[in-house]
């Protein structure tokens, strides 16, 4: 049990690093669907450790060589190593938060618990600063957890080296399953973020070099991802080439210049810098779709090398496995993809004006089933839905819109499924499940309109059915409840209800429809933040 990190034990952790890399490298590959699904944040990940232990064995043999004579710092080392060699975006950063962990830790003279917890901070922020549009859900937020993590440790008095390092690995874990419900991607797919897995590998590595026994973890997180093959073929359009360079003989301020001009070329940008023997120099990563710009951006900003420019092939999965049967669902928050998930179907989450039909075509081609019924949910996703459906089917998959206008005739038609039934007549058997609901909502109005129930204004509360307002008023659960009674005066055994954020909303339609309409049964569901104050569904 080590009490301190000694330059001995950043070479075996560098050595175990890079071990743990090549053991899940496959897995970490297979984990990858964002930001870009290509399939390589395993070897990028792999590339890098490599890329700085080499630097590091080299200079630590030297130094036996000459006598045993400390070199330079390995902190210093191994993170110039690893900006030097950094491959990818996941890379990148993994190589930024080893310098964050040199530039801490490089000049002190015993790294013990405290020491490395204020290093772990340090180094996540500076990985923060190093990439141009940050998202949560990421490798950046399973750094920080695994930091905070750190520095609570220290705070609530366990100061040890390995008690530190065990909290920053644990604290990084539990960051890290919860990552498959931050981001769109990660929960379509049902994996953990790729790049987050591989730092968590990185911490396991330095729990096992400080106590000598490395953690015993589950498999990595998530169902295995789909595999994806590339498309053979010129890049898609938008951001479709990854350009990374070296950058030499320029300054803070043409780099601060240089971020700014890549960020509107493209987007995956991150910008490491590191002290060298013959100056300073920056790590460029970038996905852009006019590669030239950017390699022009560079040459003014200094000067630039080991340039290197691959096509971001558009993935497909492969061919659909005869007579597999798959619902793919779309939702507007997250509330409601665990709830259609919780149904057992792929779910697409995008805000209701804004649905991509190549992101519908990708989810339904993910499924890998020859046969798929996608449910819309809103009437502006019909069109973009049936429009992606044309283009599965040109590709062999049967496809069949059902054209459900409100979440809530989805779940009214998920009910009815049965995978037994042929796939057509299951497929008419959800089109009338969904025709025979009516639906209602209740929503908060963003400007002035005049409606069908007479003008609205910013901040009013519309309650509308099958599409129309019907009721305006100010206060949403006597709106609520007038525009139940509407849907209810032409009768229903049955009220569904997908409650948004506002759960007292909830327990008053639900205590209302007790009292007065007491013969309906009621299914109360939560939509969670970002869902509307009330989805209605009657049958």
């Amino acid at each position: 049990m080590l009490r301190a990190l000694d330059d001995a034990a950043v070479g075996r952790w560098s050595r175990a690093v890079v071990d743990s890399l090549g053991a899940a490298r496959s897995r970490l590959d297979e984990l990858n669907v964002f930001p870009v699904p290509d399939g390589d944040t395993g070897t990028n990940l792999l590339l890098t450790a490599e890329a700085g232990h080499a630097a590091l064995d080299a200079a630590l043999q030297a130094a036996r060589d000459d006598g045993g004579r400390r070199p330079e710092s390995p902190w210093l080392v191994l993170a110039r190593g690893a900006v030097l060699g950094a491959r990818g975006n996941s890379g990148a950063i993994l190589a930024q938060l080893l310098r964050g962990l040199a530039d801490g830790l490089a000049d002190e003279p015993e790294v013990d618990g405290e020491v490395l917890a204020t290093a772990l901070t340090s180094a996540s922020r500076t990985a923060y600063g190093a990439v141009a549009d940050p998202e949560e859900g990421t490798f950046l937020t399973v750094a920080r957890s695994g930091a905070e993590a750190a520095a609570t440790a220290v705070a609530e008095g366990r100061t040890g080296l390995a008690d530190v390092v065990r909290a920053a690995a644990d604290g990084a874990l539990t960051a890290l399953q919860a990552t498959t419900g931050q981001l769109a991607a990660l929960r379509d797919a049902g994996v953990v973020d790729a790049g987050g897995a591989g730092w968590c590998l990185v911490l396991d590595a330095l729990v096992g070099t400080v106590t000598g026994v490395a953690p015993v973890r589950p498999p990595l997180g998530g169902r295995p991802a789909r595999p994806l093959v590339p498309v053979p073929g010129p890049p898609a359009p938008g951001p479709g080439s990854e350009v990374q360079f070296l950058l030499a003989d320029s300054d803070p301020a043409a780099v601060a210049r240089l971020q700014t001009r890549l960020a509107a070329l493209g987007d995956c940008l991150v910008v490491v810098g590191v002290d060298t023997p013959a100056g300073r120099e920056w790590n460029v990563h970038v996905h852009v779709a006019d590669v030239g710009a950017a390699i022009e951006a560079g040459i003014e900003a200094g000067r630039p090398h080991r340039i290197s420019v691959t096509a971001l092939a558009p993935l497909l999965p492969p061919a659909a496995a005869p007579g597999v049967r798959a619902v793919v669902a779309l939702a507007c928050a997250a509330g409601l993809a665990e709830l259609f998930a919780g149904e057992g179907v792929a779910v697409l989450t995008a805000p209701v004006d804004g649905v991509d039909e190549d992101d519908v075509l990708r989810a339904v081609l993910g499924t890998g089933a020859e046969q798929v019924v996608v449910l819309p949910n809103a009437a502006g996703a019909i069109a973009p839905a049936g429009r992606a459906a044309d283009r599965a089917r040109a590709q062999g998959r049967d496809v069949v819109v059902v054209p459900t206008r409100s979440p809530v005739q989805g779940l009214a038609a998920l009910a009815v499924a049965d995978p037994a039934r042929r796939f057509g007549d299951d497929v008419i058997a959800l089109a009338e499940a969904a025709a025979a609901t009516r639906w209602a909502e209740v929503t908060v109005a963003d400007q002035e309109a005049l409606t069908s129930a007479g003008r609205c204004r910013p901040g009013d509360v519309l309650g509308s059915a099958e599409g129309d307002v019907v009721v305006i008023g100010a206060d949403p659960a006597t709106v609520a409840r007038d525009l139940l009674d509407r849907l209810l005066s032409a009768g229903g055994e049955m009220a569904t209800l997908v409650v948004g954020a506002d759960a007292a909303l909830g327990d008053s339609v639900s205590a209302h429809l007790a009292a007065v309409h007491p013969t309906v049964e009621v299914v109360r569901y939560a939509g969670g933040a970002g869902a509307l104050p009330l989805l209605v569904g009657v049958e």
